[in-house]
């Protein structure tokens, strides 16, 4: 109980460790966490690379960082959006 109140404490504050991982299919990055230190962090990393590949992402960084994520998962559909613009000006 004492771990969870000093996890809950150093995350409010930006220092908890997580785990960011960035896809490029789909294109995304990913926030697994928070940590009370790195070695906990390094240890869960194995099982979220796992299920990323398991559902045939392509994993293209992944980085062990303090920090305090807004959200835990960013779909980056800039490309996806800039199409649909350029198809949408064509269609008119």
């Amino acid at each position: 109980m004492m771990k969870n109140l000093i996890l809950n404490i150093t995350d409010a504050l930006g220092l908890a460790v997580w785990v960011e991982i960035t896809t490029a299919n789909p294109k995304c990055t990913y926030f697994f966490g928070p940590f009370a230190g790195t070695q906990e962090a390094e240890v869960a990393k194995a099982g979220y690379v796992e299920d990323l590949l398991g559902e045939d992402a392509r994993i293209i960084s992944i980085e062990i960082k303090r920090c305090k994520p807004k959200e835990l998962t960013i779909l980056d559909d800039r490309e996806e959006t800039t199409s649909l613009k350029q198809f949408s000006s064509i269609s008119n």
